[in-house]
């Protein structure tokens, strides 16, 4: 007998993927305002969606503060 896992009501971010994130916010800020937002070096310096995906992907802290604009802003 096999178990659903319980669904994540709870997780504003559940089937959001962080590539939609990035995409998101960049299209809505530019680049250049996300990167005033949040100081990370892959939004200020040559950014794209694929630099930043994996510097989000290694790192906690960032993520944490890209997904809380995310919430914040949508």
């Amino acid at each position: 007998m096999t178990q659903t896992p319980p669904a994540q009501s709870n997780n504003p971010l559940h089937g959001i993927t962080l590539e939609h994130i990035v995409v998101r916010l960049a299209d809505h800020y530019g680049w250049e305002k996300l990167g005033d937002k949040i100081n990370i070096n892959c939004f200020k310096n040559d950014p794209s969606v694929k630099s930043s995906l994996k510097f989000l992907r290694k790192t906690p802290w960032a993520r944490e503060q890209v997904e809380n604009l995310y919430l914040a802003t949508f």
